[in-house]
């Protein structure tokens, strides 16, 4: 039944009778003819006069239904309940607001409840930690971001930003690490709002699987129906060191969910290592 509804609604436009189908879906006319039936009744499906199948009134009022009230938060919301339980760290959905970034969401394992950003906690979006929001905008679009940042970007922050967008076009995710060097007693979020240059984590552009790492987050994109960033799932509140490999498979674990919450909301992922023109 369902492939029935999702063949027709993958072919906007176009009606489709029995036989196109029962050729279509490799099933037996019988079994298509009950299925056809029974949508029918319910309203799913409208038969034509000319015997072709369409979309019915019912579920075009149930898609415009779930279209005003459906939030994408409410899809997230298990994901990453999910995810902070198995990582054992604190997931948050980061939604940006022009150069701000703000926590939306937030699910939190035992272990951190008092731990991290707030739900509604705002931090200026700093380069390079952009790289997520801009590795698949076009080029020129990073670039006039980056001119207009005050305080200046720096060479070292350019050519790192750089570095990270290349890395999440090509793994979907990005991964931050600790900063030994970073001494600071005020929260993260005036560190990013100040016009210093150091930050209590680093952006690294490569993965060895071999080598440790002091994580610190573990960050990767939803896409909205455009193929453009809707918002970032961020894994954080690890406290030890982790391999290569283990922070690979933590990126794709996130990967793979945000790829769900964009399936879910009518989203587009770019391709692997594309950049948009």
């Amino acid at each position: 039944m369902a492939a029935i509804l999702n063949f027709i609604a993958d072919h906007p436009g176009q009606a489709f009778t029995l036989t196109d189908l029962v050729r279509a879906l490799k099933l037996s006319r019988a079994t298509c003819h009950a299925l056809l039936t029974g949508l029918v009744e319910v309203g799913y499906l409208y038969r034509a006069s000319d015997k072709n199948y369409v979309l019915g009134p019912a579920l075009a009022a149930i898609g415009r239904v779930a279209a005003e009230h459906a939030s994408p938060l409410q899809i997230a919301q298990p994901e990453m309940r999910a995810l902070a339980d198995e990582f054992e760290a604190i997931c948050s959905a980061f939604f940006r607001d022009r150069d701000d970034v703000v926590v939306r969401e937030r699910a939190a394992s035992v272990s951190h409840l008092g731990f991290s950003n707030p739900q509604g906690a705002r931090m200026k979006l700093r380069a390079p930690f952009a790289a997520i929001y801009y590795a698949w905008s076009p080029l020129a679009e990073a670039e006039a971001w980056l001119q207009a940042l005050t305080p200046p970007v720096t060479p070292e922050q350019r050519e790192t930003m750089s570095g990270n967008m290349a890395f999440v076009r090509h793994h979907g995710y990005a991964f931050h690490v600790r900063n030994p060097g970073f001494q600071s007693v005020v929260p993260p979020e005036q560190v990013f709002e100040s016009e210093r240059t150091d930050f209590p984590v680093l952006v690294p552009t490569e993965l060895h699987p071999d080598e440790q790492y002091a994580l610190a987050s573990v960050t990767a994109p939803v896409f909205d129906s455009e193929g453009r960033v809707a918002f970032v799932l961020g894994l954080m509140g690890f406290t030890r060191q982790i391999s290569g490999a283990e922070v690979e498979r933590i990126g794709l674990r996130l990967r793979e969910a945000c790829d769900r919450i964009t399936r879910f909301i009518g989203g587009r992922a770019p391709k692997a290592g594309a950049v948009a023109s």
